[in-house]
């Protein structure tokens, strides 16, 4: 079994071990030692990096067996010898300020809401943490103040540990479910937590919790938040955020809200505006594309390449088709090309069988109905599409 060095001393930088065994699993090396400072992957919080001897820690996994492996990149040491294990310290004090906001932004909630926290994540950029019930937005900003007055009171953190019998008779904010000796994180008169997890040795060094989003998660709610660096990370973003739009739209940022709105009511504005005048187009563009048609045993057929969008070409197909006796095949002019296909009501063409028939002759996706089909994708030039629509609708019109 594995000597868990970070059990009694999450702030260990380097440390010393021997190697136990070195094996390979899934085609990784696998180191194992007698004793470790490196963190597993466990209860929500992710594993540490750093170095062993010449090779690099790539994850550190917790066997079932109690032993600790760690994967290494590069030369990996031989068993039985002294190597030297260095933490990657910058990642590891970012999870100890994660882990350590998570337990008093969970105890906060508990406290004032008697919300129970049912599970913790320590992502790269964020947190967040499950919570059995929903939480109003004032909730959740009332519990933030309130781990933030534990923060900056600099309450103790310490370490316990405590057999289960004695651990049930303790005042613990989540029973546990694990057997044996417990490790109990204590932070001084505010929380008391069953945890195996890295933490700071004093509130202060936190710095600051900040809850983040919410939303509804499996009947309850996932709260997002973001402690010490990562918080002012993530001030940073939206300082510049907000500098940059207010220097775009001119005004203060207490403004933007209602700038923005204003904004957004324009924008519809202009949308339905151009709505309207692309509807205009296709219908003049339509009548023009219909005088054009070709009378064949089908009725007339208009076929053209257009430079437009599958909306576009649509619209024009159904304004061509909504006269009696047309049929239209209109394709992109990009490549690879986009193709409508339409009839009119009396037509005897089924649409979505045309575009099948060129999806097979020249790949794509795509559907539809008798009357109005589209597909995309087609690797062929918009000549050559058209060629080849005319030949299969002259086909299915010849007696």
């Amino acid at each position: 079994m594995t000597e868990r060095l970070y059990y009694a001393d999450a702030y260990l930088r380097e440390f010393d071990a021997s190697v136990t065994r070195v094996d390979q699993r899934d085609g990784r090396t696998r180191v194992f030692l007698d004793r470790t400072a490196f963190y597993p992957t466990s209860g929500g919080q992710p594993f540490d990096l750093g170095t062993l001897g010449a090779a690099r820690i790539v994850d550190v996994v917790d066997d079932d067996d109690g032993e600790i492996a760690h994967v290494v990149d590069g030369v990996a040491p031989a068993p039985a010898a002294r190597v030297h294990g260095a933490i990657d310290w910058t990642r590891r004090f970012d999870h100890m300020q994660q882990h350590t906001g998570q337990h008093v932004l969970s105890a906060a909630i508990d406290r004032l809401f008697s919300a129970r926290t049912v599970s913790f994540h320590l992502g790269t950029e964020s947190s967040t943490i499950d919570l059995s019930r929903e939480l109003t937005r004032d909730e959740v900003i009332a519990a933030e103040v309130e781990a933030n007055r534990i923060v900056w009171e600099n309450h103790p953190v310490t370490i316990r540990f405590a057999s289960a019998e004695e651990a049930a008779k303790l005042p613990l904010r989540k029973e546990s479910v694990r057997e044996g000796t417990l490790r109990l994180i204590d932070i001084d008169r505010f929380d008391l937590s069953a945890c195996g997890g890295t933490h700071v040795g004093a509130t202060g060094a936190i710095g600051i919790i900040a809850a983040g989003a919410t939303e509804r998660f499996k009947g309850g709610q996932r709260v997002e938040f973001f402690c010490g660096g990562r918080a002012l990370t993530r001030f940073r973003a939206m300082r510049d955020t907000i500098a940059g739009a207010v220097r775009v739209l001119s005004v203060l940022p207490s403004e933007l809200p209602a700038a923005i709105e204003k904004l957004q009511g324009e924008t519809r504005e202009r949308q339905k505006r151009l709505a309207a005048l692309q509807l205009d187009l296709a219908r003049y563009r339509a009548a023009e594309l219909a005088a054009s048609a070709e009378q064949t045993g089908a009725g007339r057929l208009v076929s053209a390449a257009v430079d437009a969008d599958a909306n576009g070409l649509k619209a024009l197909a159904s304004a061509i088709t909504a006269q009696p006796g047309y049929t239209a095949v209109l394709v992109s002019s990009s490549r690879p090309a986009l193709i409508v296909a339409a009839r009119s009501q009396d037509g005897l063409l089924a649409a979505d069988q045309l575009v099948a028939a060129l999806i097979e002759k020249f790949g794509g996706r795509g559907g539809g109905r008798p009357d109005l089909a589209q597909c995309g994708g087609l690797d062929a030039a918009p000549a050559d599409i058209l060629t080849a629509a005319r030949s299969i609708i002259l086909g299915c019109a010849a007696p």
